[in-house]
């Protein structure tokens, strides 16, 4: 029996003797260091940053409805078409009196024609048309900025929740190992009383499926490790075999909070998603004004110039024309009337929209609050049981070898210790976390949070 035990510590040591060449070239990571990672690799931000970018984009391209727009042409034709052909030598400027013969007219050669052209159109009155698509071209460039601040506190938090999940999961992983000793220590404590024939051998073969037991949970606690060390590389951007250690442990934070009153009033204030929600409704506002400016005239200036020649590098003639056009749709059938009226119900949308983000961004700060608040209840609740339950275990496996007390009793002792250990670091993480959720409730979690410089 001591011959297994021994062979099964060997073997539950060989995985960490292996890899720790493989430790050793872990690269240090801080929290901080892991969110620019994650700023600045992460494909989600890289979408919301493009997504800017073409927004961005829009703007200049609303713009440019406000200039003249320009066009050249080259163009090359051929034909002998009879009254083609006669208005083109008008324009080539090659008209000739024999070009008046009715042989001439009826039945002409085939003549080439290279056309250069040039036409401009500059619209200087639409109803205001091009400059509330401006405006409403800035307001969504706006608002996909905020969707993009948005997007990187969401990043933040998620840096941060995988960042303290590594932490949990190694913290895990220690307590399981101590249980295992722990288990270990009591399987001798079975054995040697056993031996001195002082219990039965029920009590060795709990204690040895107490520590199989024991075994099992070291082994899925290093797959919890493996798994937030994924998820961290996830998060960041970077490979999934990136060897990024964090270098700060878990530990309970000491962050000043404030009412739930003033947070409530900053986030109100300061998330950016209800900033975009609102940049929206005033751009779809822009958009009702433009169904309406539909139904007004159109005037543009139009200008043209154009060179024909026989060759392409001349003989030919050129002409130019100028003028002014206005323009007024009489009947489209109902499009412009049902134009309007589907903006306005886009708008009547994004209103109710807003009003929907507002509730549930208090919900959100509320609920963040009251869950911040039971958290740090839990640690101290946690923390004073941890103390509990060591000098319990303390004191029962005296009691167990002075043959006062049972197996199951000390099993039980040793089970809740592991348990009480494993809880208040648990409430440590959810403490952690609640001040990162609190702040993304907020719209203030970013790079320089405290809950990420702390």
């Amino acid at each position: 029996m001591r011959c297994r035990t021994v062979l099964t510590s060997i073997l539950l040591a060989l995985p960490f003797l292996l890899f720790a060449p493989e430790a050793a070239a872990q690269s240090p990571l801080t929290l901080p260091a892991a969110v620019e990672i994650a700023l600045e690799k992460n494909p989600t931000r890289k979408v919301a940053l493009a997504e800017e970018e073409a927004a961005a984009a829009g703007v200049r391209l609303a713009r440019s409805d406000l200039w003249p727009q320009v066009e050249l042409v080259e163009s090359f034709t051929r034909s002998n078409d009879p009254v083609w052909v006669f208005g083109t030598k008008l324009r080539q400027q090659q008209f000739s009196s024999d070009d008046f013969s009715l042989a001439r007219l009826n039945t002409p050669g085939a003549t080439n024609n290279f056309a250069t052209r040039f036409t401009a159109n500059w619209n200087v009155f639409d109803f205001k048309q091009s400059w509330l698509k401006v405006d409403r071209a800035r307001h969504l460039h706006r608002a996909a900025g905020r969707q993009l601040e948005r997007t990187e506190q969401e990043l933040v938090f998620r840096v941060v929740d995988a960042y303290f999940g590594l932490l949990l999961a190694r913290k895990q992983r220690e307590v399981d190992r101590d249980a295992l000793r722990t288990a270990e220590a009591n399987l001798e404590r079975s054995r040697a009383r056993f031996e001195a024939d002082l219990v039965v051998e029920s009590d060795l073969l709990s204690a040895e499926v107490n520590l199989a037991a024991r075994q099992q949970a070291l082994i899925q606690a290093d797959n919890r490790v493996e798994v937030a060390h994924l998820r961290l590389n996830h998060e960041l951007g970077v490979a999934m075999d990136s060897l990024l250690e964090p270098v700060e442990v878990l530990a309970e934070p000491s962050l000043a909070l404030a009412t739930v009153e003033e947070l409530e009033a900053r986030a109100l204030e300061g998330r950016p998603d209800l900033a975009q929600v609102t940049l929206q409704e005033t751009a779809q506002e822009k958009s009702v004004a433009i169904a309406k400016a539909a139904y007004g005239p159109r005037v543009d200036l139009v200008a043209d110039w154009e060179a024909d020649n026989q060759a392409f590098l001349g003989n030919g003639g050129t002409h130019w024309l100028g003028g002014v056009r206005i323009e007024f749709d009489v009947f489209q059938g109902g499009a412009r009337s049902a134009r309007l009226a589907r903006e306005r119900a886009l708008r009547d949308r994004l209103a109710a929209e807003r009003a929907r983000v507002v509730s549930h961004i208090q919900m959100e700060v509320r609920q963040a609050y009251l869950d911040l608040g039971a958290a740090g209840q839990q640690v101290e609740v946690a923390r004073s049981s941890v103390d509990q339950a060591k000098e319990s275990l303390r004191i029962i496996q005296n009691r167990y070898d002075a043959g006062l007390t049972t197996i199951t009793d000390l099993l039980r002792a040793e089970e809740a210790a592991q348990r009480s250990q494993t809880q208040y670091w648990q409430a440590v993480y959810q403490w952690q976390i609640g001040y990162a959720n609190l702040e993304l409730a907020t719209g203030t979690l970013n790079a320089g949070s405290p809950v990420v410089r702390q």
